[in-house]
């Protein structure tokens, strides 16, 4: 299921694109634990709530907690962000959102893996 959601993320962006919404990249490298951005880094939850300005991030409650896939290297004085899937109560029955959020948003509760491999980030609609 985490590919699945890991997979849709490039989607977002295309859905965006579709709507004529031009954003910026928040980075050219990623931290995974994986080549493929597949496998969960860490579990974390939310220290507070956080609206996404956009579609490449998820809204959080706060208490959520979220899978952390991948964690964006910080640049050019931007923030640092982590993209991770949030569920609903009933996660069962729901697939994963999955999207950015700031890292200083959450604490992480257990890491799995270390995010030691470098990937590059896939190109932004506006470049």
């Amino acid at each position: 299921m985490a590919r699945l959601l890991l997979f849709s993320l490039p989607g977002l962006v295309a859905i965006c694109a579709v709507h004529g919404i031009l954003m910026d990249r928040l980075a050219s490298k990623k931290l995974c634990a994986d080549d493929e951005c597949v496998y969960t880094i860490s579990l974390a939850r939310a220290r507070e709530d956080y609206n996404a300005p956009d579609c490449r991030f998820i809204n959080v409650k706060k208490g959520q907690q979220i899978y952390i896939y991948s964690k964006l290297v910080q640049e050019n004085g931007a923030g640092e962000f982590w993209a991770g899937s949030v569920y609903g109560d009933n996660h069962e029955d729901e697939m994963g959102i999955l999207g950015y959020f700031p890292s200083s948003l959450v604490e992480e509760q257990h890491v799995y893996q270390e995010a030691t491999k470098e990937v590059p980030t896939t190109v932004s609609v506006s470049e």
